[in-house]
């Protein structure tokens, strides 16, 4: 077991950070051999390790002196999120409030970067158009697309979009350019409201922390505090590619298509795991049967895998612990030795964490002479619009694995639980479908974009209405977005036209139809209705009385219909396979009897 000495000299940070001697711990700070940002052996920075213990004034001191607020733990969870863990309000409130700073100054340094490096690549105009879709049925008809057209010239950037955002119950739509002008190191950023003609703009400066930041509202600590504790993310560890075969078993050869003019080698993705981790031992018991809800039988009707519900560490009634960041009392020399296995034990509260895990077949279109280059010309563009999509995000991660060789003219990849994202290039170069102000000239052999410098500046007659950073525009992080999105599809399944609760994607699914006027039953609506009922049956292995007493039965008439559709065109399918087999073993006999 490690001594208090050799803590001291290894994490003197730490070692201060334990002990809550904060007044040390300014002075530790101000020695610039003291690395802030160092782990300890458990994956912790000073920063984390003094948060999960729910230690104020070491979390305040650390964070006055910039300590990272966005790094995370060896189980994935990040500092804010350990905030809310340890069920202080004023803890998790100047997290929150140094989070926002250094997530807006890491924005406004990033971007002229990005926009430097674009400077070296070649001008091009390229459309992306983005579909949601679900394995779910019936959401896919009330997922939106957009096509996000995207203009680069030198060091500047435009890109064009409708689909803004999700307010409660609806998808925003809008007509919105956001053009990044880069020059000589710094960045202006323009929002461009067509619809408003008013124009938002914004200088890049990371030396005025108080720009573009809102301080957290009690409203926005009290909700973090009174729900559960979630992450989602994408396990790329166990992901491989190989190439989708076309044809007959047995007679298969590699499968090509063609996208928007280009023949593309087609890919699937398989081990994609879509994972959800939830906590809750910061809720109340009142906050926790609210929010049991989320986990019903429709889960494992549409095949969610479901793990470890309410694994905790420790045994400790809640009583015992609500005030105590180390109920399992690890000593200092214990911890800090990376031989000894805690097991279980950590420090913080106990966890009570719950995972759902969810696997998909994201697929790839990859052609070998694309005129763009995805490290180039669209990856810059992706880490722009990154910084405040969620979206973006998650394609940003999962395109920077190692793909195969060749430009992803088209990716399928998850978002959620129940919703993917289908993103496909198109119009490159404005060459299918002429765009204002976009032209090509043939050189030789290679062929070149031009755009007009007009596309990259403040339209005429628009007014600028200040700085984009300082008006009141509420501005989201990606997992509240995140959040935003999904509340906007479970709302969107609800069919009473009435504001609720906010529900999750089951409840919603399992949402009672408006109330209709009785009406006389004809025999064609009783046939159908047995009908129905039969196909469920056979399709859930419940029998109707079992179905009516099962959450599955308050699911909607059309749920229920297109489950049958769907059942019976699995079922045509699989019989023209069969048919298509036979087919060509008669053949194969043939052949062999003619020889």
């Amino acid at each position: 077991m490690v001594s208090e000495e050799v803590i001291k000299n290894e994490y003197p940070l730490h070692w201060l950070v334990w002990k809550n001697e904060h007044k040390l711990l300014e002075k530790a700070l101000l020695d610039k051999k003291n690395d802030k940002e160092k782990k300890d052996c458990r994956g912790r920075t000073a920063l984390m390790l003094a948060v999960t213990l729910g230690h104020l004034e070491s979390t305040r001191i650390l964070l006055n002196h910039e300590a990272n607020v966005n790094c995370e733990n060896k189980d994935g969870w990040n500092v804010v999120q350990e905030a809310v863990a340890t069920g202080d309000p004023e803890l998790l409130h100047i997290v929150l409030e140094r989070r926002d700073i250094q997530r807006y100054t890491c924005r406004m340094a990033g971007i002229p970067d990005l926009l430097q490096k674009l400077k070296e690549a070649p001008d091009f105009y390229v459309e992306m158009k983005w579909e949601f879709t679900s394995w779910v049925p019936l959401v896919s008809r009330m997922c939106p697309s957009d096509t996000y057209k995207v203009y680069k010239q030198g060091s500047n950037v435009r890109i064009d979009t409708t689909l803004l955002g999700f307010d409660h119950t609806s998808w925003q739509r809008g007509n919105r350019s956001y053009v990044f002008q880069g020059q000589n190191g710094s960045a202006t950023m323009m929002e461009i409201d067509h619809d408003l003609k008013q124009v938002y703009c914004e200088e890049m400066r990371t030396t005025d922390e108080s720009l573009g930041v809102l301080l957290p509202s009690e409203d926005t600590v009290s909700q973090r505090l009174t729900n559960p504790i979630v992450t989602t993310f994408i396990d790329t560890d166990k992901i491989s590619f190989e190439r989708n075969k076309a044809g007959i078993w047995g007679w298969r050869s590699d499968k090509n298509e063609i996208v928007n003019g280009y023949d593309c080698k087609v890919f699937g993705a398989s081990n994609v795991e879509l994972v959800t981790k939830t906590r809750s031992e910061h809720l109340t018991e009142h906050d926790k049967a609210r929010s049991k809800n989320l986990r019903t039988p429709l889960q494992n009707f549409l095949g969610i895998a479901e793990v470890g519900a309410s694994q905790t560490n420790s045994d400790i009634p809640k009583e015992e612990y609500s005030h105590n960041t180390n109920p399992c009392n690890i000593t200092p020399e214990e911890y800090f030795d990376a031989d000894i296995e805690l097991g279980d034990r950590d420090i913080g509260r106990p966890k009570e964490v719950n995972v759902k895990v969810q696997k998909f077949k994201a697929n790839l279109w990859l052609c070998e002479n694309y005129p763009l280059s995805l490290p180039e010309q669209i990856l810059p563009i992706v880490d722009l619009m990154a910084i405040s999509s969620s979206h973006f995000a998650k394609l940003k991660d999962f395109i920077q694995m190692q793909l195969p060789s060749g430009f992803p003219v088209k990716i399928e990849i998850p978002l959620f639980h129940v919703l993917n994202a289908r993103i496909t290039f198109g119009n490159i170069f404005a060459m299918d479908n002429p765009v204002p102000k976009v032209s090509t000239i043939q050189e030789e052999d290679r062929l070149t974009c031009i755009l007009d410098d007009s596309l990259f500046q403040c339209p005429s007659g628009y007014v600028q209405i200040g700085n984009a950073s300082t008006d009141s525009r509420r501005q989201y992080s990606n997992e509240e977005e995140d959040d935003l999105l999904q509340f906007a599809i479970q709302q969107s399944l609800i069919e009473s036209g009435t504001e609720k609760e906010e529900v999750d994607i089951w409840e919603a699914l399992r949402g009672q139809k408006p109330s209709r006027p009785e009406t006389p039953v004809n025999t064609e609506e009783r046939e159908l209705q047995r009908a129905i009922e039969a196909s469920l049956e056979d399709f859930q292995g419940l029998s109707v009385s079992d179905a009516q007493d099962s959450p599955s039965a308050d699911l909607d008439y059309d749920l229920q219909m297109a489950l049958i559709i769907s059942k019976k065109e699995r079922e045509k399918e699989e019989q023209n396979r069969i048919d298509e087999e036979k087919m060509l073993e008669q053949a194969l006999e043939l052949s062999l009897k003619e020889k």
